[in-house]
């Protein structure tokens, strides 16, 4: 399935039950292509967060927290040392120094786990180990290594400062303080804390489910070698992956031949799991492109051609009684990537409920010379270097060709050509698009 259909149309597969097609297409005016950032307003707009459910803890991490987490008692819960030492009173070591210690009975010792402990008076101290409780009477901790180590009594051999190596209760959080609140993001920090103040589980937005699936008589299976008009399927494991890396739980159903009745049956079935489906190939003005008809049984999808390159021609809208949404991307893997991140990994941002839903740009200095058409915005392979000066610069990797998987594999970036652009020269900033993996 190729998108080489430079005179495709704009259209809607329609739902029999949906508003007039006056009222579901806005029309393309001018070159009858439309401007990406359009494109992307339309399918954000119409994408909402999933509704929150209940994960145990290292389920929600890479999450959104949807709650909002109080500390229903302080961080730490008690008084406790911040070092293997001696609990001591403060006023009793005013007069210690390394030539003279002060010299102390020992009258106990002080382990962490203890559940109770008993107090100490004045001239005396403790053995204690760090996160154990600070006996009563004792103000502050004196390590180890500032003492002769002394089990019946010990040698001190400096001052020590009130509450010096003790961790006051609530000096992390208060009891009755928002530990984290909705929003956040779970990584291991917040995790931790999470853990620290008593949570096993916690409501969170939910991972999309995104089911991926081929189209396309000529593809096959990995792992079988390809006759003569046959492609080895790498577009579904290549949207599987980036639907992973953009935080999906992503689903390869496989490859569906050109087959209309089989198409709307793999569809259909997929729906009861699906959060959101991508379809690659089938877009493009084709005798046997089957997709446009399958999906005007199950829903209503918009196919027009946005000014961009590659992957001019795309389909998005809405399928089945749950309005899932279906992206439907181009057959070339570089225009179906390519798509991916411009399109599709900004949606998934949305449904886990991200306030940044695209990724991060920064600007580079050109290292060859690009052209580029005029009134599209083009997305060159890119190979990003960092220089000792600190600044970025890139070079190109590949030609113009999309069916080019090997350049797509070197190249760590995308470099974006606006479309009021049609020349970059030499030494001048371009935008790219960091492709890293698990770039959050």
């Amino acid at each position: 399935m190729t998108d080489n259909s430079t005179d495709q149309p704009t259209e809607v597969v329609p739902d029999p039950t949906a508003a007039p097609p006056d009222q579901q297409t806005i029309p393309v005016k001018g070159s009858g292509l439309r401007p990406v950032a359009e494109q992307l307003a339309k399918v954000l707009d119409s994408i909402g967060s999933l509704e929150p459910i209940q994960q145990p803890l290292l389920d929600a991490q890479g999450l959104l927290l949807a709650e909002e987490i109080i500390a229903d008692s302080p961080l730490p819960s008690f008084d406790n040392s911040a070092m293997d030492g001696y609990a001591v009173r403060a006023v009793d070591l005013k007069p210690a120094t390394a030539d003279k210690p002060v010299v102390l009975p020992v009258v106990g010792d002080v382990v962490a786990g203890t559940r109770a402990v008993s107090g100490m008076g004045p001239g005396l101290c403790m053995r204690i180990m760090t996160g154990a409780p600070i006996p009563p009477g004792a103000d502050a901790v004196i390590p180890l290594e500032d003492t002769d180590r002394g089990v019946a009594k010990v040698a001190i051999y400096r001052s020590a400062r009130t509450g010096e190596c003790v961790r006051r209760a609530g000096e992390d959080l208060a009891a009755g303080a928002i530990a984290l609140g909705p929003g956040a993001a779970l990584g291991p920090q917040q995790i931790a804390l999470l853990a620290a103040v008593g949570h096993d589980r916690v409501l969170v937005r939910p991972r999309p489910r995104v089911v991926v699936i081929s189209t396309g008589s000529e593809l096959v299976e990995v792992g079988r070698r390809p006759t003569f008009g046959e492609i080895s399927d790498s577009n579904s494991y290549m949207l599987a992956a980036a639907a992973r890396d953009a935080g999906a739980d992503a689903f390869r159903v496989g490859i569906v031949p050109d087959d209309h009745a089989r198409l709307l049956d793999t569809l259909d079935s997929q729906l009861s799991r699906a959060d959101l489906i991508i379809t690659s190939g089938g877009v493009s003005m084709g005798a046997y492109d089957v997709v446009k008809e399958a999906l005007a049984q199950l829903g209503t999808v918009e196919f027009t051609r946005i000014a961009m390159q590659p992957g001019m021609p795309q389909g998005f809208g809405h399928l089945g009684r749950d309005r899932t949404p279906i992206f439907c991307l181009p057959g070339n893997p570089v225009s179906s990537l390519v798509s991916f991140e411009v399109f599709v990994r900004p949606a998934i941002r949305k449904l886990l409920g991200k306030r940044n839903v695209q990724r991060q740009t920064i600007q580079a200095i050109a290292l060859e010379r690009m052209e580029s058409p005029e009134g599209k915005s083009q997305f060159r392979r890119g190979l990003l270097h960092r220089e000792p000066d600190g600044r970025y610069s890139v070079s190109l990797v590949g030609g113009h060709g999309s069916h080019l998987i090997a350049a797509m594999a070197a190249a760590n970036c995308l470099v974006v050509v606006e479309e009021d652009v049609t020349e970059v020269v030499p030494g001048s900033r371009v935008t790219v698009l960091p492709l890293m993996l698990a770039q959050r």
